[in-house]
């Protein structure tokens, strides 16, 4: 057997590994049982805690709409991109503003950690990886998919076997048919609806999709547990909080003294339904 070859079955059986971890985080992300309130409110106070602040209060709330009643002194997302320009405005910033650069920290070095021969494909430019980014509407956006480098397009659009024996890299295989999939299912076409119901995007005050940020967890989760990425201790250290946030909890809104959580829907069909009745549809 020669060198193409055996890389191409070892990509196959990697993509095959690969969907049974896909499986586990779309479960994760259309869960709807109760919120695993303790461990929720652990891994926040670790987060308060690595950016120097208290342990918060926690207010619960059956849906996001009960919850935004609650919300205060949380930035909206136009704030917290001037938060993460290179010039920063004065003074300290908001609690969410110090999650969300951790937050693309932790992204970056995930990224950089990820360097397996197998995954076989162009890395991201420097600055891209090195750049601030708002963390929390980040995954409201589908992640891009790598381009083909003699021609500068994209990889061909082919379901995932039929990729990896076109030649298109496990890495940009595992992005679409892992990370994009999910996207589609649980930020589409589940978290995009309800910040749409909550109001105008730019000024819906910044927050994390707790079950629904498996969408990009399970794409990291995956490289980890096929052997393609070993992580630094920090950083995975930070991914497995952020995987428990999303085993325990729905959406949540970080404010200075008081965090916001929201109970994880009770149905998902026809539409997306929460325990106080409301739903985005």
């Amino acid at each position: 057997m020669t060198a193409p070859v055996r890389r191409k079955v070892a990509a196959l059986d990697h993509w095959h590994q690969a969907t049974a971890v896909r499986q586990e985080w779309l479960e994760v992300g259309l869960a709807t049982e109760p919120s695993d309130r303790p461990a929720a409110e652990a891994v926040i106070s670790r987060l308060y805690g690595s950016h120097g602040r208290p342990r918060p209060q926690f207010l619960w709330a059956d849906s996001p709409k009960q919850a935004f009643a609650h919300v205060t002194g949380v930035p909206g997302h136009h704030d917290l991109r001037r938060w993460l320009q290179p010039k920063e405005p004065p003074g300290r910033p908001p609690i969410a503003v110090d999650i969300a650069a951790g937050w693309s920290a932790m992204m970056a070095a995930l990224d950089d950690a990820a360097d397996h021969p197998d995954l076989d494909a162009p890395r991201r430019s420097k600055p891209d990886r090195a750049s601030k980014t708002d963390g929390a509407s980040k995954t409201d956006s589908a992640p891009k998919t790598d381009r083909a480098p003699k021609t500068g397009r994209d990889w061909p659009d082919l379901p995932p076997e039929q990729a990896l024996q076109a030649g298109v890299p496990l890495r940009v295989v595992l992005r679409r048919g892992v990370r994009e999939s999910l996207w589609q299912s649980l930020i589409a076409e589940i978290a995009v609806p309800v910040r749409a119901a909550l109001g105008r995007p730019d000024h819906v005050p910044v927050c994390w999709y707790g079950q629904q940020d498996a969408s990009w967890l399970a794409y990291y989760d995956t490289l980890r547990r096929l052997g393609l990425a070993t992580y630094p201790p920090r950083a995975a250290t930070r991914l497995d909080d952020w995987a428990t946030l999303a085993r325990s909890t729905g959406w949540w809104w970080p404010g200075e003294d008081i965090c916001v959580l929201t109970e994880r829907p009770a149905q998902h069909s026809p539409a997306v339904t929460y325990r106080d009745g409301w739903s985005p549809r």
